[in-house]
């Protein structure tokens, strides 16, 4: 690039986006040719396709299956730059980021950095039950799955050995269903052939749901087959049940006025989530509304009051819709906000405007094990095998790479036929994944987040 051009780049209007989820990296694509300067941050290298994180949890993927590097995604466009760092703070009035090290100026800034585990004011809940939102939490909850059969194996006490083969699945929502149905599948097919000392079958998956029934979000009919699925599995799903407690390997539920007690070593959280810290930071530098979990309050076009040159987009943001209930925060969402912004920032550069922001919705789509699913198309409802090969095919193709797609397509063939998952290991440091024996003779597993988890 010539002086002249270099200067010329630096007149172009810059496009500022934190996040490289599906909101913003599909902005990042949708201003590849416009007449600006686009930097894209991220503390990542890499796009994570976060609803095949489960798969991964359960053996089924490995990470590298489901995440693409953001510089080979990006390296075709030139207005382009990806930078590596996590954003610290901000400041509308300068227009300004400021990263772990250094500051950059924006025109426009667009956040999207997502939504992480909530525990409903039980945080100390976090390091036994997992949550789902990054790579590395689909590791963690890989190895404590298949260190719980492990575990077993070595178990002679059959009280302490149920223990090691109970899950406990907290959430029924379709992270929730889709974890409860692939460990039960784990269990009584996968598995079935692998031990000498125990018997999967004998495992016990318990998915807990708050509300009255599974996939609250979906028809009443389909949530009802969901269940039917789930329970054909093998999974005992417990609705209108709430987990009051965590504590030494037990569960407390509480259901109506019963009280149950489950023996669980493994307790993975589905549950809920909340905003980023980025809700928060924004908030008190631009007073903008945040919702009770720090989602960002946003205005008809994803900007916020008084800063239309910001923009907050995907589960960041709560966008209400004319019924008075924000979009839920699903990957078409984030992607449609993100294409939006991106040609409203077009438009508004050639004096033009955009109508407000409007969702499509194409439907929802939610696996339940082997070969079923629930898909919901508006007045189209499905639910059985069909709906499961809607799922695989339409998840294929919203992969990013085409390499990504071709080895998903294999790997779930495969899986399909022989019953087999291929990414079952158990990884991690020296203080992973390490079954000992403690003083009294009896197992523990050693773990980064439960520093001994005693039988």
């Amino acid at each position: 690039m010539s002086a002249s051009d270099k200067v010329k780049n630096q007149s172009l209007h810059h496009v500022v986006i934190v996040g490289g989820g599906f909101g913003g990296l599909h902005a990042a694509l949708s201003l590849g040719k416009a007449p600006v300067r686009v930097t894209l941050i991220d503390k990542r290298n890499f796009h994570l396709f976060q609803p095949l994180l489960y798969q991964v949890a359960t053996g089924g993927l490995s990470p590298a299956d489901i995440s693409s590097p953001l510089r080979s995604i990006l390296n075709k466009q030139q207005n382009t730059k990806v930078l590596m760092g996590e954003v610290k703070n901000i400041d509308p009035e300068q227009q300004k980021v400021f990263l772990n090290k250094g500051d950059i100026t924006y025109d426009t800034l667009i956040l999207a950095t997502g939504v992480s585990h909530h525990y409903f004011g039980n945080d100390q809940w976090a390091p036994t039950a997992p949550g789902l939102k990054t790579v590395e939490d689909a590791l963690e909850m890989r190895r404590r799955i298949f260190m719980a059969f492990e575990a077993a194996e070595k178990e002679s006490d059959p009280v302490k050995r149920r223990a090691w083969l109970t899950f406990v699945v907290v959430g029924g929502g379709p992270t929730g269903v889709e974890l409860a149905g692939a460990i039960a599948e784990l269990a009584y097919s996968t598995l079935k052939k692998d031990f000498r000392n125990i018997d999967t079958a004998e495992a016990k998956v318990v998915l807990v749901e708050g509300l009255d029934r599974v996939l609250p979000p979906y028809p009443p009919e389909l949530s009802a087959k969901a269940e039917a699925s789930l329970v054909e599995l093998g999974v005992k799903v417990q609705t209108k049940a709430l987990v009051t407690n965590i504590e030494d390997n037990v569960v407390t539920i509480r259901q109506g006025e019963n009280i149950e007690r489950v023996e669980a070593r493994t307790v993975l959280w589905a549950a809920g989530v909340k905003a980023s810290a980025m809700g928060k930071i924004l908030a008190e530098h631009t007073g903008v509304e945040l919702d009770r979990v720090g989602r960002v309050m946003v205005e008809s076009d994803l900007s916020i009051k008084g800063y239309p040159q910001i923009f907050v987009i995907g589960d960041l943001a709560n966008f209400t819709k004319p019924d008075g209930k924000p979009l839920a925060g699903v990957a078409p969402v984030a992607t449609q906000e993100g294409k939006y912004v991106a040609d409203l920032i077009i438009k508004r550069l050639n004096y033009e405007s955009l109508p407000p922001f409007e969702y499509y919705d194409a439907g929802s789509l939610s696996v339940i094990g082997r070969h079923s699913a629930v898909a919901d198309f508006g007045k189209v409802k499905m639910s059985g095998f069909l709906a499961w090969l809607i799922w695989v095919f339409v998840h294929i193709y919203y992969l990013i790479e085409f390499d990504s797609k071709l080895v998903v397509f294999i790997q779930w063939t495969w899986s399909y036929f022989t019953r087999k998952r291929g990414a079952r290991l158990i990884t991690g440091d020296e203080s992973l994944g390490q079954i000992g024996v403690d003083e009294r003779g009896d197992f523990f597993v050693a773990s980064k987040l439960d520093a001994k988890v005693k039988a």
